[in-house]
């Protein structure tokens, strides 16, 4: 639009604003605004074509019930914003709204003020949308720093958790103890804080769904996230869309016959935190525009000041969703659908000194209160246009909160945010026979075990998350149910307009799709190198899941396994860039009750961990996986108690009289560990193998709750007896972290080594990449010697101990087949 029609059109609005003021007592009260809080002529027009809209729809009993409506949210977000910036810097809080003197302030404020203050008339806008329809929304907030918004209105609303409802009122001393206890760094004789109130979204913000701590996250999972007849408005930062790619990909994943209706807000203050956002430098809100635009989204401009603003905002964008939803129905348009997408422009810290500087971002005032009587006055002047009489909040509150009437859940209990997803029905997996001497992809068994399960439980919403080549994982079957998801499918090729894998070469915004699934079945597979691009949005999961845990919510959704497979050891070939240990390690020293990293080595014990992480809920369990042709090591019953136990015994009874045990982790490793001990039994040494599947099982534990998955006592005698007088690990890991995670069953370096990755590799096949980090059957028996105090040679001959120790060509090892190991001369 060019000036004179901007002009034009500002004119016109302000002449129907003026109209409608003088033909209503209600619209013009509401319209007068309160405190910092005004309504643009944009707004006023907007609003009275809304209420007029609801009224002869018959949603309202009349139009002047919008406008009451309204203007109480007006108050209501005052009253919010005046108790976030008392969190900030003070350590009273008086409803009678005096000045306050230096010492009612904090000595050490903190609270990231400015953008908890543009936070405040999104989620009132919210809570006005959800009483103008009758409909509870769930809510999402990438900017997790932002909480004090939500905290404080769902104070003043009363729409808290038991965790806040117990220790917080609307009075003076219960809002003094709000205040006190945000960034009060108390903690408890267990060690947790002693505040429910925490710096980002927690398990006692009500409604919250996710932390916020990595930028950028919701951006990528709030498509995914709502089942059909679900709503979900999404509250995001301009300072994540120059952070994490992927966010403009929603419109590519969007369908209505398997998603929920959205209405994303990018809150556009224009800053980061110490200087403008990229987007503010390249053009602002002209150049996002065209940006969504160009990315199949339809840009909404609205005023981020204002709680009808964004009111209206939601009930527009999801009319203009569904309209565009039924033009694809009907056959008249196609995907993707012009997912409408709010800009609330406000400068940062709108409403209190300092707004649309840097230093909106933490603490806006120059100096601190407590110790600066000018900050004081400035703090007590702003505060005073916030301020909102106790008897006008408790009405103004009461025409908000309709829930009873309206027969809807309060926002604290919205769909989203208490998923309860029922164990699936297990179809018989497809088991295979060890007998059979075939060698076999257990990722084909993988995909062919989740194509059962997603078969017998047709509810579940599926989402296959590829950022790699799934073919190249061994998942064709399933891609071949599936299908890439995309816009406009290729002929002969695996795609369609609503499959269900979500295929970009993006780790993060994969690895957010299916967590977003929560309502469903997920499955992601990847290269194991690439996947430490995932581990902020998988630790991030894993702490929110657990928190609730100790919270008494447990989390309802079904657990996630994250496969990695083409992994170090299959992976020579593409130099040591793809040989990384790096994600499982990460995961392993998670808390073992909620991460879950397993090792399966074949397709029996693949299968039975895929099938184990779907009987539990609010996990995330990581499968190394070898993708190449291996055998079938274990038989079902075998496969079974190593998802039951996380180990079990293949050779030997675990007696006095061994004198050895072989432990290892990995497909490849465990490989190595059979041919090691066929020598052994040639040199008439008794010893155990035993498989290590799930290392975190085998631990100390750090706190209650991971004692309870730990394996049983009687578990651990019975496959680690203490007689054994020396044990050899081979890890699939590097020795380090493993040695961390199971030093239980350590005794010392000598007669309880631990071999695995070592960072040495290149272009190498699975055989050099074994020999390369000391990891082959001949330096498992070197080790098991030194560990028994013998010489190497009882083991092995004399040119293959040359080679383990570099003094003459590998062959000798690297092209022993397991049948003519023995044979010493």
């Amino acid at each position: 639009m060019d000036i004179e029609s901007r002009a034009a059109t500002e004119a016109e609005q302000a002449k129907q604003a003026e109209q409608f003021r003088q033909g209503s007592t209600t619209f013009a009260h509401w319209a007068a605004g309160y405190g910092v809080i005004t309504h643009t002529d944009e707004t006023q027009v907007r609003i009275h074509d809304l209420a007029n809209r609801l009224d002869r729809a018959g949603a309202v009993a009349k139009m002047d019930s919008v406008f009451d409506l309204l203007a109480a949210a007006d108050r209501v977000a005052s009253a919010a914003m005046w108790l976030v910036v008392h969190m900030t810097y003070t350590k009273n809080v008086y409803l009678d709204g005096r000045d306050l003197t230096e010492s009612d302030f904090k000595a050490d404020p903190e609270g990231h003020t400015g953008g908890s203050l543009n936070m405040v008339p999104a989620y009132t806008g919210y809570l006005v949308a959800n009483t103008l329809t009758g409909l509870t929304r769930s809510w999402l907030m990438g900017q997790g720093h932002c909480v004090s918004a939500i905290d404080a209105t769902n104070l003043l609303v009363g729409n808290m958790t038991p965790e806040h409802a117990e220790r917080y009122e609307v009075s003076n001393p219960g809002l003094t103890r709000f205040v006190r206890d945000f960034y009060s760094y108390a903690v408890t004789p267990q060690g947790t804080p002693e505040s429910p109130l925490g710096s980002h979204v927690n398990a006692h913000t009500a409604g919250g769904m996710m932390e916020g701590g990595y930028l950028g996250f919701a951006e990528l999972q709030y498509a995914h996230m709502p089942l059909p007849g679900e709503r979900l408005v999404t509250f995001l930062s301009d300072g994540s869309f120059e952070e994490q790619r992927g966010s403009d990909w929603t419109p590519r994943w969007w369908r209505a016959e398997d998603c929920g209706l959205i209405a994303p807000f990018m809150i556009m203050n224009g800053r980061r935190i110490d200087q403008r956002s990229s987007m503010a430098m390249k053009g602002g809100s002209s150049w996002l525009s065209k940006h969504l635009e160009l990315n199949g989204f339809t840009p909404l401009f609205i005023d981020g000041r204002d709680p009808a603003s964004f009111a209206w905002g939601i009930i527009e964008m999801e009319s203009g969703l569904n309209q565009a939803a039924e033009a694809i129905k009907k056959g008249d348009t196609d995907y993707p659908a012009p997912v409408y997408y709010g800009i609330a422009e406000a400068p940062k810290g709108y409403g209190f000194p300092g707004a649309g500087t840097n230093r909106a971002h933490n603490l806006p005032l120059q100096d601190n209160p407590a110790e600066n009587a000018q900050a004081c006055d400035e703090f007590n002047v702003a505060a005073r246009k916030l301020w909102l009489d106790p008897d006008e909040l408790d009405l103004a509150v009461q025409i908000l909160n309709q829930h009873t009437v309206q027969k809807r859940p309060r926002e604290k209990d919205h769909p989203l945010a208490h998923r309860q997803v029922p164990t699936p029905t297990f179809p018989e997996p497809p088991w295979r026979n060890p007998e059979a001497a075939d060698s076999v992809s257990a990722m084909k068994g993988v995909a062919e075990c989740f194509i059962g399960i997603t078969k017998e439980n047709p509810s579940l919403r599926v989402r296959l998350g590829n950022p790699d080549e799934i073919e190249s994982n061994r998942l064709d079957a399933a891609l071949e149910l599936f299908e890439h998801r995309v816009t406009s499918p290729e002929k002969g090729v695996p795609e369609d307009t609503h499959g269900r894998v979500i295929t970009a070469l993006n780790e993060e915004a994969v690895i957010n799709a299916v967590l977003a699934n929560k309502g469903g079945i997920n499955l992601l597979a990847s290269y194991e190198a690439f996947m430490v691009k995932m581990l902020g949005a998988i630790r991030q999961e894993l702490i929110f899941a657990r928190h609730l845990c100790g919270a008494g919510r447990p989390p309802g959704w079904l657990s996630v396994p994250v496969i990695a497979t083409s992994h170090t050891w299959e992976n020579g070939k593409n130099e040591q860039s793809h040989q990384d240990t790096t994600f499982c390690e990460a995961l392993l020293g998670e808390m073992t009750d909620v991460s879950r990293v397993l090792f399966p080595a074949d397709w029996n014990s693949a299968i039975a961990a895929l099938q184990a992480t779907y009987s539990t809920h609010g996990q995330i369990w990581t499968l190394v996986i070898p993708k190449r042709p291996l055998p079938v090591f274990f038989s079902k019953q075998q496969a079974q108690q190593l998802a039951h136990d996380g180990a079990v015994r293949l050779r030997g009874a675990g007696s006095k009289t061994e004198r050895l045990q072989l432990v290892a982790t990995g497909g490849y490793q465990l490989a190595e560990v059979l041919k090691a001990s066929e020598r052994l039994d040639h040199a008439g040494v008794r010893h155990a193998v035993v498989y290590l599947q799930e290392p975190g099982r085998f631990r100390t534990p750090r706190d209650q709750r991971e004692s309870a998955v730990m394996a049983p006592a009687d578990v651990i005698a019975d496959l680690f007896p203490r007689p054994a007088q020396a044990r050899v690990f081979l890890t699939h890991t590097r020795p380090e972290p493993m040695i961390g995670a199971i030093w239980p069953l350590l005794t010392d370096a000598v007669q309880t080594p631990v071999l695995g990755y070592i960072n040495q590799g290149g272009t190498l096949d699975e055989a050099g990449m074994l020999f390369a980090n000391r990891s082959t059957w001949a330096h498992v028996l070197a080790a098991s010697a030194a560990a028994l105090g013998d010489e190497p040679e009882k083991f092995l001959r004399a040119e293959e101990y040359r080679a383990v120790i570099g003094e003459t060509e590998p062959a000798v090892i690297l092209h022993a087949q397991p049948g003519r190991i023995g044979g010493l001369e």
